[in-house]
């Protein structure tokens, strides 16, 4: 279940609140991210996999200006240099891309973590680490997409647009994988208070 417009209107509206009074530099980008909707935080990850030409998974201070740059955030130099200081705690130079992901997402509780690993394993038909369109089929509920239910959109058409969610522009491979499904579903649960609103709309969205 892709997330709701009013759920994306209200955690834009809160991470726009968050990023114009944050102190904290990682608290500071991942408002920033989060004011692009639930996929913020996804469509950076996926950028920083794009600039990492050596398939590293480590990330240095001209990548990730280069990618913060493209993402188009709006960060002057010294705010960046403050956010890579921030990350690179070991003053190594480098980035852990996955400890990275892992900083920059907000804070779930373990109940939410494992409902959406659950929901991204039994998605994951062939146990690849990959959802693409054949998977979702007879586990991700198009039907209760609201513009099935209008009959604007086919079953088939609410599944493009599902994983066009978690694509890169430019970039599109119609897949998703783990990492992307939790840093998105990261993105929703920051507009989500209540656990068992949580629970529900990720067990109705994956028949969990």
């Amino acid at each position: 279940m892709a997330a709701t417009t009013r759920t994306n209107n209200e955690l834009m509206r809160k991470a726009k609140i968050a990023e114009a009074t944050a102190t904290d530099p990682i608290e500071k980008l991942r408002a920033a991210c989060l004011r692009r909707g639930a996929n913020g935080i996804q469509g950076l990850g996926r950028l920083f996999k794009i600039i990492d030409d050596d398939g590293s998974r480590s990330i240095n201070f001209p990548e990730f200006k280069k990618a913060i740059d493209e993402y188009g955030l709006g960060f002057a130099k010294p705010e960046i240099e403050a956010m890579y200081k921030a990350f690179d705690t070991d003053n190594s130079g480098t980035i852990d891309f996955d400890e990275f992901l892992m900083a920059l997402r907000p804070k779930m509780s373990k109940f939410r973590v494992d409902i959406i690993n659950r929901a991204f394993e039994k998605s994951d038909k062939t146990a690849d680490g990959k959802i693409n369109m054949e998977d979702l089929k007879g586990v991700y509920n198009a039907k209760k997409h609201p513009k099935f239910l209008s009959g604007e959109w086919t079953e088939e058409q609410v599944f493009k647009q599902f994983l066009d969610t978690f694509d890169t522009k430019g970039q599109e491979d119609g897949t998703i994988t783990r990492e992307e499904f939790c840093n998105y579903y990261a993105g929703v649960s920051a507009s989500i208070d209540q656990d068992a609103y949580f629970d529900l709309m990720m067990r109705n969205a994956w028949k969990i």
